[in-house]
């Protein structure tokens, strides 16, 4: 809100206003305007007297040429502000006036020379000099008229200022050619024009500095009265703040309380005395601590409150407060000092909000939070006995049906067999499936990157697959881009995880046709961006579920889950482990005809000191396990069994431990190449075991962890204890073999010493 005069209006504004050069022009018409009628009385005077003294005719003549210069001037200046309102410019009025000062002082100048020229005619008499007094009389006028205005209408002023230099230098030049030369009296004569010119300047100069002086004590008031006027302003301003605040702090549902330097309070608005009970008689003179103070604040915050007072510095904190009825309230008091001109305290403000509710309800907040933490951690620890729980029988369940069905079976028979091994598989998958979602959701999922070559993890992975694309009479391609690198730096277990996924998909979804997977990449910034497509001509996804295949428990159709089966995890979880990779998996569909899955994964180049583990040339050629001592720490005699029919066939020396004890003693006289060590055992379990065995001074086994806990957090802590790789249950006699190929080299080598 502006109060008082602004800037367009104030002191310094109309000052402005007032010495602009367009105003003082306006000034300088206005008052030769006003004096127009003075002018002519007294010109009409003096040229009665030059016709009484001269010729009546003469001085008829002066006055008329006085009179028409001075009319049109006058005319001109009368006529200025009706020129300028029509938006004259400035520079062409002054053209304008100064040419009218022109003929104002042509005018003039005719009426002081026409007594002198009859003079010059008749032969210069006498009295000539009386003439050109009279002359020289008139033009002075001029010239102290020009002195006046000068600082109105400098070009005015210097037009007047050169006739009066001019024409009486023009009657003396004529005087010393006709009268005969320079003469004393000429000289008189020259010395008087000269010495009045003089005047005439010093008269101006005069003029000049009386108006500077008078325009810089004009500047100097109307600058005070600016200031004064802006003080007022402020303060009125000040006074309205003051009153606004004084409302807000009446009328805020937030307590006010002043307090003075010594801290007692001095002031509290209503909100105090709705908020603690107290009112403002009961408050007045007391310390809000002896008042208020629960005994619950802490200790600390306390010293703070005090500290703000001695030192005068702002503060915002949370105590406890006991209101006049007794009850505790947890209060948030801002405190905010007023400093005096000398830089002391002079008022404590104190803003106080009642955040009892709020603290209730973070508290509320907290205790949920707390609950779905311990919700979450028991929906982990439900997920993980269970998977211990049903894949230790599942080991059971698939091991004897994998053994069944290599012990010569009838077809019949076979078919049985082959559908527990595959039902065991989808149970499987399905427990795998939900475990991998439920570390995702618990973000508990990990990576664990390491140089591999990723044209063998495809290989491999579209091998495993093959038989699914026979059984249904599918081709299952496989192309790789010529200049792929021979290593990168990634978990090639989560990459081979969606390929299974998509590709797996891509297989179940198509009745006939191809089902073609392509891989490639380009160097990026920072490593590589690995991109494969899996393309089907399966029965296609309606444009409108696109966007709902990757949700979880979702499939495009619920009669296709139906006819299909499925949880409905796997691209949810296949897009999730893309994400954490640093890429992405795009969809393109059309009903009917197929579906297009592409991924886009972000990995490192390969690191140096961590080579790929090169693949066995035949994994499950017995002959490469020749001589391989294989101790087999287990506590289930099922799980026991199926290793020792497992491993019937192999070239292998087998031992087996009941528990962890039996396990270390079996070490240390068995002295085992590697150890098949079960997790979760009586007595002493796998890790206690197998840090134990860690221990001894000897040459020391490969040892593998057996466990039903399908977790990143149990592949760690198997790691830490000293293991060295991770098999998790159920175990197939492919796997297992696939195993033992694969760690033969390093169990020999270290045997070697």
């Amino acid at each position: 809100m502006n109060i008082g005069k602004g800037p367009v209006d104030g002191p310094l504004a109309s000052y402005e206003r007032k010495y602009s050069s367009f105003e003082l022009m306006m000034r300088y018409a206005k008052g030769r305007s006003r004096t127009f009628w003075p002018r002519q009385v007294f010109v009409f005077g003096v040229c009665v007297l030059l016709g009484l003294a001269t010729d009546i005719a003469i001085a008829a003549m002066a006055f008329a040429a006085a009179l028409i210069g001075d009319i049109a001037d006058s005319y001109c200046l009368w006529r200025l502000p009706a020129l300028a309102a029509k938006g004259f410019p400035e520079s062409k009025l002054r053209l304008l006036t100064t040419f009218s000062a022109a003929v104002y002082g042509a005018g003039m100048s005719i009426c002081a020379t026409l007594p002198y020229w009859p003079w010059v005619e008749a032969g210069m008499g006498s009295d000539h000099h009386l003439d050109l007094l009279f002359s020289i009389a008139v033009l002075a006028g001029i010239a102290m008229n020009a002195a006046i205005t000068f600082p109105y209408h400098r070009a005015a002023s210097l037009v007047w200022m050169l006739y009066f230099c001019t024409v009486p230098g023009v009657m003396l030049w004529v005087d010393s050619t006709v009268g005969g030369g320079i003469t004393t009296e000429w000289l008189l004569h020259a010395a008087g024009v000269a010495t009045l010119t003089g005047y005439m300047f010093w008269l101006g100069a005069y003029g000049r500095r009386t108006f500077e002086n008078t325009r810089q004590y004009n500047l100097a008031t109307a600058t005070q009265q600016q200031e004064l006027e802006a003080a007022n302003a402020r303060l009125q301003e000040q006074q309205m703040a003051a009153r606004r605040l004084a409302l807000v702090a009446e009328n805020a549902n937030d307590s006010v309380m002043l307090m003075d330097r010594e801290g007692r309070i001095t002031w509290v608005n209503d909100s105090f005395t709705r908020i603690t009970g107290y009112s403002s008689e009961e408050a007045l003179g007391q310390m809000p601590g002896d008042l208020l103070n629960s005994g619950e604040t802490d200790p600390g915050t306390i010293k703070l409150l005090q500290d703000s007072i001695r030192y005068a510095q702002p503060v915002r904190v949370e105590i406890r407060n006991r209101c006049k009825d007794g009850r505790k309230v947890w209060i948030e008091t801002s405190q905010v000092p007023m400093l005096n001109s000398d830089g002391k305290l002079e008022t404590l403000i104190a803003v106080e909000r009642d955040i009892t509710a709020a603290k209730e309800n973070a508290r509320q907040l907290e205790k949920a939070r707390a609950a779905a933490e311990e919700g979450a951690r028991a929906k982990s620890d439900f997920l993980a006995t269970m998977s211990h729980e049903i894949r230790t029988p599942m080991n059971g369940v698939i091991g004897m049906a994998q053994l069944l069905r290599d012990s010569g079976l009838n077809e019949d028979q076979a078919l049985y067999a082959d559908t527990i091994l595959s039902s065991a598989d989808m149970l499987l998958a399905l427990i795998n499936d939900v475990l991998d979602f439920s570390k995702m959701d618990a973000e508990e999922l990990t990576l664990s990157p390491v140089n591999f070559d990723p044209r063998t993890c495809f290989e491999t992975t579209i091998r495993l697959l093959q038989a699914q694309a026979d059984a249904k009479g599918l081709e299952l391609a496989l192309e790789i881009q010529e200049d792929l690198p021979a290593h990168l730096h990634g978990d090639d277990r989560r990459i081979r995880q969606i390929l299974m996924n998509l590709a797996g998909n891509a297989i179940k979804f198509t009745k006939k046709g191809r089902v073609s997977v392509s891989l490639g990449g380009v160097a990026a910034a920072g490593g590589y961006e690995l991109t494969f497509t899996v393309t089907d001509t399966g029965i296609g996804i309606a444009e409108e579920k696109l966007g709902d295949v990757f949700e979880r428990f979702s499939q495009a159709d619920a009669a296709i889950s139906r006819r299909f089966g499925g949880t409905g995890l796997g691209l949810a979880i296949s897009r999730r482990l893309a994400e954490a990779m640093g890429g992405s998996i795009a969809v393109s569909s059309k009903l009917g005809t197929g579906s297009c899955f592409a991924v886009r994964l972000h990995l490192q180049d390969a690191q140096a000191g961590n080579a790929a583990q090169p693949e066995p040339a035949d994994a499950r050629d017995p002959s490469a396990l020749g001589g391989l001592r294989v101790l087999v720490a287990e506590d289930n005699a099922v799980n026991r069994l199926l290793v020792e029919k497992f491993l019937s066939a192999a070239p292998v020396e087998l031992a087996f431990a009941r528990d962890g004890r039996e396990a270390v003693a079996q070490f240390e006289s068995f002295a085992p190449d590697v150890i098949l060590m079960d997790m979760s055992m009586p007595d002493m379990d796998g890790l206690e075991a197998t840090r134990a065995i860690r221990a001894l001074v000897r040459p020391q086994p490969v040892i593998v962890a057996l466990t039903a806990n399908a977790f990143d957090s149990d592949r760690k802590a198997c790691l830490a204890a000293g293991m060295d790789d991770f098999m998790s249950k159920p175990i197939s006699k492919p796997k297992l073999l696939d195993l033992l190929a694969r760690l033969a080299p390093q169990a020999q080598s270290r045997r070697a010493g």
